[in-house]
């Protein structure tokens, strides 16, 4: 599965949740539900499996394996899917993208490495080992919120020589910077940060890396479309229409603890988390209903 030069992984992507049973283990057939559901009925051209939303950091090796199987078996064939790769470990990063690979992934995500803090010449290197371990196209994933350091503007424009390197998801959030990469290379930016999707396409961003898609993925599909048909100011109306989600999902807990809530409310499988995240609480859940009704979410109860 591949996407253009323009979109090389697709323009609509959801970060999917890893689901849980009550004992926490991986719900391998829940996973292959909410695959389904995500490409089928929410319109996402594509899934990155084991991100930071999937609760990379607390799965093992073995169930990242299992696990892309899984929806790659289900999806595979209609929809590309981002295997999630990166650690703060060059030499597990590289482990995990040759175990994707040999699996069938269609591209991966490599985060920068996180809470060592390596200089920028330490991350220059860290991807382009990473990307040489495979054949396959890499997405690098900025987000200094998690990781304590950014990829700099002066870093992505050595990483863009990589001829395997053709993506960033951005959550970093200078919209400024990433258009100067932008103009400069011929890296391709996702938004990886819900709340500035419509400002990233405004500067040049092929599509989204999003949460809120589990719930709302057709709508983000739709302001994209919108966007490229010269329609902006209807573009701009789904925006202002999906604040309310944005806000329940993102703000209020955040990703994978306020996703799996939204999506028990829509009647798909998620599951619980594993330690150290917990469960929304009663209050959260009942902002979060709020919010999504009010974004036109239809819940399973309504």
């Amino acid at each position: 599965m591949a996407g253009s030069t323009e979109a090389p992984f697709g323009r609509m992507l959801t970060a999917m949740v890893t689901p849980f049973t009550s004992d926490g283990a991986v719900d391998y057939a829940a996973a292959r539900r909410l695959a389904a559901y995500l490409v089928d009925e929410q319109r996402n051209d594509g899934l990155v499996v084991s991100g930071t939303t999937g609760e990379s950091p607390t799965t093992s090796d073995e169930e990242k394996e299992r696990l892309l199987h899984e929806v790659l078996e289900t999806v595979g064939d209609r929809a590309t899917v981002v295997a999630g790769a990166g650690t703060n470990d060059t030499h597990h990063t590289i482990k995990l993208a040759r175990e994707a690979e040999r699996a069938g992934a269609h591209g991966l995500l490599l985060v920068t490495p996180y809470y060592n803090k390596p200089p920028q010449e330490g991350i220059y290197r860290h991807f382009v080992q990473a990307a040489d371990a495979t054949d396959l196209p890499v997405m690098l994933y900025d987000i200094p919120g998690r990781s304590g350091v950014p990829i700099k503007t002066e870093t992505l424009l050595r990483l863009a020589q990589h001829e395997r390197i053709v993506a960033v998801k951005d959550a970093k959030g200078d919209l400024f910077a990433g258009t100067q990469v932008m103009n400069a290379t011929d890296l391709v930016f996702y938004s990886g940060d819900d709340a500035l999707n419509l400002a990233w396409l405004a500067h040049g961003a092929a599509g989204f890396v999003s949460v809120v898609g589990h719930v709302v993925g057709a709508e983000l599909h739709r302001m994209i479309d919108l966007y490229h048909e010269g329609r902006v100011g209807d573009a701009l109306a789904v925006h202002r229409q999906l604040i309310p989600v944005v806000d329940g999902i993102m703000m209020k807990a955040g990703g994978a603890i306020m996703v799996k809530a939204a999506l028990d409310m829509v009647g798909q499988p998620g599951g619980v988390t594993r330690p150290p995240l917990v469960e929304a609480d009663d209050k959260q859940i009942a902002e979060l209903r709020t919010c999504l009704v009010a974004g036109g979410v239809k819940l399973a109860d309504n």
